[in-house]
């Protein structure tokens, strides 16, 4: 290992530590995904692909009007996104795929009950969000097509706050929903012998910050998530975290390149190496411009660079890379850590 890299992963490593010293060594920065197609004039998040990377559901949001949209690619480029076949009568939003495909998982604020009116949210004072709750319910590939929905139990759907699945490749679920403060925190509910087993809150750094939004990996090995560990006035950031035996290790701050617009939203590509994020991040503007490049700036703002949410990504081998390094190196000294526990 040179010193350049062995120096990078000791500042990646401990935690806590400032990513200034490291920020400049980041080999890409994050890309626009899909402009003018996927990442539009509007807001979008949540992208959630089939694990072949040919099509992509997301959510297209103005709080509250949602509904999630499907875009395939073809040799041209994403295709003109669509409503989703389950979606467009209801808030719908935070689509996330089964690792395998066979199956999505999506946020609603759709009846509990046929017949029945849209879900409130119920906040920690009392205090009601008319038709602003949600609820996790599933959509079941069915061939070229998909089925009904269908709303998960109670075990997952104990608040009416829950929001932003993500599905390990065992079934079992992360989602957020509020803590015992009324503040959002995530939770793993187990999938074991076709039952989702009641919901455990994840353990990630400080316990009193609020935590969104999570993206796991489907081994678990790691954890893509927001948080606010700096302070409940301060800006959400993204951070990693990684599993050690039956616990998750220091999450990771994810360093001013990415953390750059209030990212959140957190889902993995295909490759499960990509990270797909929302937030408000735009391209810079220099002046003086020309004619033509102003031309460019003002249809760019229209299209989609107008302050509002769009979905960006940027691979995360960096991190995952240089921890596996590490993990090796402990591995030869220590053995190897144990398994996630069932």
């Amino acid at each position: 290992m040179n010193r350049v890299i062995g120096g990078l992963l000791a500042a990646l490593l401990v935690p806590g530590v400032a990513f200034s010293a490291t920020e400049a060594a980041l080999p890409v920065q994050p890309t626009i995904f899909a402009p003018g197609v996927i990442s539009g004039p509007a807001a979008e998040d949540s992208a959630a692909f089939t694990p072949d990377g040919r099509t992509v559901f997301f959510d297209r949001i103005r709080w509250p009007n949602a509904a999630i949209l499907v875009s395939h690619r073809a040799a041209s480029g994403w295709s003109t996104p669509t409503l989703a076949p389950f979606s467009g009568q209801w808030l719908d939003h935070d689509p996330a795929m089964a690792p395998d495909g066979s199956f999505l998982v999506f946020s609603s604020n759709r009846p509990d009950h046929a017949g029945g009116k849209p879900l409130d949210a119920v906040m920690a004072n009392g205090k009601v969000a008319p038709s602003s709750g949600g609820h996790l319910w599933r959509v079941d590939r069915k061939g070229e097509g998909w089925g009904e929905p269908e709303r998960l139990p109670d075990a997952v759907n104990a608040s009416t706050r829950t929001y932003a699945p993500s599905v390990a490749g065992d079934g079992s679920l992360y989602f957020q929903r509020p803590g015992a403060d009324g503040d959002f925190r995530l939770f793993r509910s187990q999938f074991r012998d076709g039952r989702y087993q009641a919901p455990v809150e994840v353990a990630l750094g400080d316990a009193r910050a609020h935590k969104l939004d999570p993206a796991v990996a489907p081994d678990e090995s790691f954890i893509v998530f927001d948080a606010n560990y700096a302070g409940k006035d301060q800006p959400d950031r993204l951070y990693i975290a990684f599993r050690e035996g039956d616990r998750w290790g220091a999450p990771i701050d994810l360093g001013d390149t990415v953390n750059k617009g209030g990212p959140w939203g957190s889902h993995l590509g295909p490759d499960h190496r990509t990270l797909y994020f929302s937030s408000t991040r735009a391209v810079p503007v220099h002046y003086p411009r020309t004619g033509a490049q102003g031309q460019q700036d003002l249809a760019r703002m229209a299209a989609w660079d107008n302050g509002l949410e769009n979905l960006w990504s940027i691979p995360l081998g960096w991190w995952l890379d240089a921890h596996a390094r590490h993990g090796a190196e402990a591995d030869r000294t220590a053995g190897a850590a144990p398994a996630l526990p069932r």
